[in-house]
């Protein structure tokens, strides 16, 4: 008899389980956005008897269903979890932590991408920079510092610098790896933090001749907690957020941003963006294809022209301490062939293109 109650209570859980879970999959809405992983989820997909037949409804069916699932997000924490301290798996997805920071692998060095990022370097200079001084700069990503000591899977660092320089003509080269180490960047996040890199932005305005350096003025330091970076939410353990510290004055409280695109105009940090999808955005307002920020009170005509990825969104303002005017762009966003429907690249100024090292290795994404 005893036994016989085990195995109705065991029935019982388990079809409260399958059925509960079908139904709150079925009648809970659907999100739109995974904060914790600042991406859009997978909606539900159109029904065509045609993708039935040929089985693309299916496949777009089941990914519809895990990105909907009923507490993914818990689910996803228990895996890490398992992987990490049960399992003792030395990475989840590709994502691993040491000492609180999170990284991605980064594997192997795609030789072809990194020449043809050299190429499209050259392309630009061919077509609209003729007689500029143009330099370009490399931004190491993370597991520079951490990978191989730690027995991780990494590109060939010395390799990709030799074929951009192999490559590459007209270009000075500006090195900053052995500058840079592993606290300049967030625990949480792919980026580098603003509040580090004063010697970096004089370097860059050094070796461009600018005639002032970002160091040459006093900045108050002001702190937004928490920050939950990209890597976060793709690591999905519970791990200490960082603390965005950022570096302004009355100049950068005044200087003006315009987006060429959309034709508006924005300030240098955006408060209302922290806490978004990706609070990084707080930065210029996070990926754009074409903007400018006006120096309030420039020391000088002269103008700088920056090629970018997100890394370049917070080391702009400090950049702006020499210039009269930075623009950015965002080749990722925006065709090479179009730039000149926005761009006066007649104009006095110097240019700096400047990625990190994943963009390089998977630079066909430049356009």
């Amino acid at each position: 008899m005893k036994d016989k109650i085990n195995h109705i209570i065991v029935i019982v859980g388990f079809l409260i389980v399958l059925y509960g879970f079908m139904l709150l999959n079925i009648f809970l809405p659907d999100k739109d956005i995974s904060y914790s992983e600042r991406r859009r989820l997978t909606g539900a997909p159109e029904f065509t008897l045609e993708k039935l037949l040929d089985g693309e409804w299916f496949e777009a069916y089941e990914k519809y269903f895990l990105d909907q699932f009923v507490l993914r997000d818990e689910f996803r924490g228990l895996k890490a979890f398992i992987r990490f301290y049960l399992l003792r798996q030395k990475d989840n997805n590709d994502i691993y932590v040491i000492d609180g920071n999170i990284h991605k692998i980064e594997y192997p060095l795609n030789e072809k991408a990194i020449e043809n990022a050299a190429n499209k370097l050259n392309e630009i200079y061919d077509k609209y920079l003729k007689g500029k001084k143009v330099s370009y700069a490399i931004i190491p990503d993370k597991n520079y510092f951490t990978a191989s000591k730690h027995g991780y899977l990494s590109m060939d660092y010395e390799r990709l610098i030799q074929i951009m320089k192999q490559n590459i003509k007209n270009l000075n080269y500006i090195d900053i790896f052995h500058t840079l180490e592993l606290e300049d960047y967030y625990k949480t996040d792919i980026h580098w933090r603003q509040d580090k890199l004063l010697d970096i932005a004089d370097i860059l305005l050094r070796e461009m001749g600018a005639s002032s350096l970002a160091s040459d003025t006093t900045y108050d330091e002001k702190s937004l907690y928490p920050f939950y970076g990209s890597y976060y939410g793709q690591a999905a353990l519970k791990l200490e957020p960082d603390t965005l510290v950022y570096l302004t004055n009355d100049m950068l409280k005044e200087a003006i941003v315009y987006d060429h695109i959309d034709k508006t105009y924005s300030k240098v940090y955006m408060e209302e963006k922290f806490n978004s999808v990706d609070s990084y955005d707080f930065f210029l307002s996070g990926a754009k294809s074409i903007i400018t920020i006006t120096n309030s009170a420039p020391r000088t005509n002269k103008e700088l022209i920056i090629f970018r990825d997100s890394f370049g969104s917070s080391i702009a303002p400090l950049l702006l301490q020499g210039y009269a005017k930075v623009t950015l762009i965002d080749l990722r966003y925006i065709g090479t062939d179009l730039l000149k429907d926005y761009m006066d690249f007649s104009r006095d100024a110097d240019v700096l293109f400047l990625y990190n090292t994943l963009i390089l290795n998977n630079s066909y994404m430049l356009k």
